[in-house]
């Protein structure tokens, strides 16, 4: 019962940290990736819809975006989720492809993605913090039932600290290097 308990811990641990960079690799730095945009909704006939299934995209410099509609009555509605979205880009539209130019990020914008990140990297932080809580509440309930002794539940804390010590310092390094990335210019 307690490996099962610790590889629980640690597998929920390991989702918060893939978590984070999911959503890291959403945050503009100054560059283009696929990833500022593939996870936009578009209301495709009425039905919300990510953008990666409704085109294609590419990146052929490093500041601009190509999107590609497999189908090109869906133009009018990827322009318009593009511009309520939170990117910060402008689409422009020749009717086959829609191009997105990455603005070169100001000062000023770079400390508040930085402030964004920290934020993010602390909600990931206190994900893997509660799951400690619950496997530490899980272990000392096993103790009170009776199904392991005292030192067995000192051990398996200590295991549980351990994970969460090395899932701690992973998403840290996530969160430092994507700010040094965000801050240069």
């Amino acid at each position: 019962m307690i490996p099962e308990t610790l590889a629980d811990a640690d597998q929920k641990m390991g989702k918060s940290v893939e978590a984070l960079k999911r959503e890291m690799g959403t945050v503009r730095t100054g560059r283009a990736t696929p990833a500022l945009v593939e996870n936009l909704v578009v209301d495709y006939y009425d039905t919300p819809t990510p953008l990666k299934q409704l085109a294609s995209i590419s990146i052929p410099e490093a500041r601009l975006i190509v999107i590609q509609p497999w189908d090109r009555t869906a133009m009018q509605a990827i322009e318009k989720a593009i511009l309520k979205s939170d990117v910060g880009m402008t689409p422009s539209s020749d009717g086959q492809v829609i191009r997105l130019a990455v603005p070169p990020l100001t000062e000023e914008r770079r400390k508040e993605m930085v402030k964004v990140l920290r934020k993010r990297v602390e909600e990931s932080r206190n994900a893997v913090r509660n799951v400690r809580t619950h496997a530490l509440e899980a272990l000392r309930k096993m103790e009170s039932n009776k199904e392991m002794s005292q030192d067995d539940l000192k051990r398996a804390s200590d295991q549980v600290q351990k994970l969460h010590d090395k899932h701690i310092l992973a998403i840290e390094d996530l969160g430092k290097a994507k700010e040094a990335e965000v801050m240069r210019v």
